[in-house]
């Protein structure tokens, strides 16, 4: 009997992977072992995240990526963390939006927002991409900025005289990844949403997430 189960999963399996991939669902980050736990890497800590709750990988390279393959909301979607470094997203990006010809307006990007608290997030169904050069990346080689992307709260800098570079390249602390953890729960509810061209219902479970009060506050 087990053998008939497990012929059954491998058909299914099978079959699955034969649909088509329609989405893209791309964490940015940094590649390599200093920059896991850093700001700059909410994307990829949020890819990690989705991976761990639907049981999937996400190492097979490609595309000048780590990615894997996922059914979220009855769509198949490719999962991917670019390893160009976050200054040249878009190269990875294009590569995959072009091979499985993906318009734009189905890639979602997921991505650190410094002007959020950790605990915050913002949905967004395009618009340009501010300081963040991994959103400007991907902005220039697609040429489009149509893309919905979600931004996960990492904080802002202490003062303005603080280097941002160094500030996206600290790493985040417990607390603020303890803080984090409701976002990365709605952003794994808010793909399929946004997929499904419910971007505005998206919006409302996402951007009123608030970072909880601390306990001497």
């Amino acid at each position: 009997m087990a053998d008939i189960f497990d012929l059954f999963k491998k058909i299914e399996k099978k079959s699955e992977s034969q649909v088509p991939i329609t989405h893209i669902v791309c964490g940015l980050g940094n590649p390599g072992e200093k920059y896991l736990k850093t700001r700059h890497n909410a994307g990829f800590i949020a890819i990690d995240y989705i991976c761990e709750k639907l049981n999937i990988r996400c190492d097979r390279a490609k595309f000048k990526s780590l990615c894997g393959e996922a059914t979220i909301g009855g769509k198949r979607m490719l999962i991917m963390k670019p390893q160009t470094f976050m200054n040249n997203s878009g190269e990875a990006v294009r590569e995959a939006a072009s091979f499985y010809k993906i318009p734009a307006e189905n890639i979602i990007v997921l991505v650190d927002e410094i002007a959020l608290a950790p605990g915050a997030m913002r949905v967004r169904s395009k618009g340009s991409a501010g300081s963040h050069n991994g959103l400007k990346s991907i902005i220039y080689h697609l040429e489009k900025d149509t893309f919905p992307r979600i931004r996960l709260g990492v904080g802002e800098r202490p003062n303005p005289q603080y280097d941002l570079a160094d500030w996206v390249l600290g790493n985040l602390s417990k607390e603020d990844i303890d803080s984090m953890m409701p976002c990365l729960d709605a952003t794994l509810e808010a793909i399929p949403l946004i997929a499904d061209g419910k971007t505005d219902m998206a919006m409302s479970k996402c951007n009123g997430i608030k970072p909880k009060e601390k306990a001497n506050e």
